[in-house]
């Protein structure tokens, strides 16, 4: 079934529910534009900047960036070029492997992506005006697409440790490099790194 069919879609509630969700992405898309043409940023320098801020420090390179962007390697080390030029963005060596380059938010790409991190703002009002169930309800289905789509390949989940099965709490509560513990990569966490998010984030 199209859901882009209307005559079809309405006779079915998946397909009335696709078409609302491709609405909602176009609204996302078009609230990044806005703020892009205000602020000179591309879409894709906006989910960038937000992407370095936000991500955890190990993630934040060109390779992490196009996963980020769903983009090749060639056009997120665009993307990564056009910041640097803006002074936004900076190239740092990473300390643990020489082939690495970590990608690092200037402090004026500090600032401009704090800027930034209300984009979304009119979407989660809209969200918000519903009455408390229904928003438990939406959180709740729209969880169960996203897992779904993320099965299959089409979405990458980017969300901070606590909630992921890969996360161990206060494993080692004495080891100076932190007391929590991911067995993703059987490593000790510092509480701070926990806030982070990460691509390798699986629901609990």
């Amino acid at each position: 079934m199209s859901s882009f069919n209307p005559r079809a879609r309405s006779e079915s509630p998946a397909g009335m529910a696709t078409i609302a969700l491709y609405r909602i992405s176009q609204a996302i898309g078009h609230l990044f534009r806005v703020r892009g043409e205000a602020t000179q940023l591309s879409p894709a320098q906006i989910h960038a900047l937000l992407f370095l801020k936000f991500a955890r420090p190990g993630v934040r390179t060109v390779g992490g960036l196009a996963a980020r962007l769903a983009a090749s390697y060639a056009t997120a080390s665009g993307v990564a070029d056009a910041l640097e030029r803006k002074h936004l963005v900076q190239r740092q060596p990473d300390p643990h492997d020489a082939r690495t380059v970590r990608l690092a938010l200037t402090p004026q790409g500090e600032s401009q992506a704090q800027a930034l991190e209300d984009i979304l703002d009119d979407l989660e009002a809209a969200i918000a005006g519903l009455p408390q169930a229904e928003q438990q309800a939406l959180v709740r289905a729209t969880q169960a697409i996203v897992r779904t789509l993320q099965a299959a390949g089409h979405v990458q989940v980017y969300e901070m440790c606590w909630g992921c099965q890969f996360f161990r709490y206060q494993a080692h509560p004495d080891d100076p490099r932190g007391p929590h513990h991911c067995a993703f990569v059987d490593a000790p966490l510092a509480e701070p790194n926990t806030y982070f998010e990460c691509p390798d984030f699986v629901p609990a």
